[in-house]
């Protein structure tokens, strides 16, 4: 490997704002701690938590990175001391706790992945942040398996694009809500059995006439507050509602909880950022076994909607923030070493 620059490239949001606050900055490089790597980053994903820190509304948990992005692939170009896995010369993902922005990133050994056969830099990037979030709150405080209903809101973006395969992929009945016709068709190709335009008809009578009036046994709402009434009347007895995001607000007033003892639901959610190394870990481990080789084969994999250049953060947040896309919005940093 080529002796490391002092400094990088990065984005800088400085004390939050609008996209126009994101500009490229030059500062040292991260040093990567005794069990993290140093990523030399090829593309970094763009995702909700990075907004809402750029509007400093989500701040980096103690120790993490002021950088933005959660999720990265590139080449390893240093480890850590206690690292085993990995050498430099590895082409690797990672979900990071910060950083991704920037042309070098530090990351956890635990929380970083080789790149799924056949992938390149961007598919790579495209899936630590979506793939650990759904697995975890879909299968894991979900419980959903095979042959139960799902109802996944938000079906074209980077979770609702994940979660629909995913849920496909290991036996689900899937459902999605999306606010066109044309992404009531992207939801449809990626697998939904049931793609419903929320701007055209009311999703809840929607999900009672699929499923003949039981409802669905899993719920993935990223809306938050504006919906949780309706989404207590799409449950069916035993449902799991599982919270991971309020795009449309976190308070929700005037609920009847009645539902929720009638019908023994479970009401959870969680958030990724703040888990520790080890909890994102077995996260990891779970992944490349049980869903690495789905992507390996082609059974699964994320829907590029657009990349930019790095320098051009500020872009790829106005495109987050249209929610015009569908599917991931990615940055480009660097090609890969000869």
């Amino acid at each position: 490997m080529t002796e490391l620059p002092s400094t990088m490239t990065y984005i800088d949001h400085g004390a939050g704002g609008g996209p126009e606050v994101l500009v490229p900055a030059t500062g040292p490089l991260p040093s990567p701690k005794p069990d993290e790597v140093l990523i030399r980053v090829l593309a970094a994903g763009v995702n909700r938590p990075d907004v809402q820190q750029r509007m400093g509304l989500y701040p980096p948990p103690p120790g993490a990175s002021p950088i933005a992005g959660l999720e990265v692939a590139g080449e390893v170009v240093a480890t850590g001391a206690e690292v085993r896995r990995y050498k430099a010369g590895d082409r690797v993902c990672a979900l990071a706790n910060g950083g991704g922005y920037a042309e070098y990133c530090t990351a956890p050994e635990a929380q970083t992945l080789p790149w799924p056969a056949g992938f390149d830099a961007v598919r790579a990037a495209a899936l630590p942040e979506t793939y650990f979030t759904v697995w975890a709150n879909l299968f894991g405080h979900g419980r959903l398996k095979a042959g139960e209903t799902v109802l996944i809101h938000g079906g074209t973006s980077g979770i609702g694009v994940t979660a629909i395969q995913l849920a496909k992929a290991f036996g689900a009945k899937v459902l999605a809500t999306a606010g066109s016709a044309e992404k009531c068709k992207a939801c449809r190709k990626l697998g939904a059995d049931v793609a419903i335009n929320y701007r055209d008809e009311d999703f809840v009578e929607a999900v009672k006439q699929h499923t003949g009036g039981n409802g669905v046994d899993v719920l993935l709402d990223m809306v938050g507050a504006a919906y949780f009434q309706r989404n207590l009347r799409c449950m069916a007895k035993d449902g799991r509602l599982v919270i991971i995001a309020f795009l449309q607000g976190h308070e929700a007033e005037k609920v009847d909880l009645r539902p929720i003892m009638l019908k023994r639901l479970t009401v959870t959610g969680s958030t990724m950022r703040p888990r520790t190394t080890a909890e994102k870990g077995a996260l990891a481990a779970e992944l490349e076994a049980k869903v690495w080789p789905l992507l390996a084969r082609g059974e699964c994999g994320p829907v590029i909607h657009a990349t930019f250049p790095l320098r051009e953060a500020a872009a790829a947040h106005r495109l987050m923030e249209s929610s015009t896309h569908i599917g991931k919005i990615m940055l480009t940093v660097a090609e890969p070493a000869a």
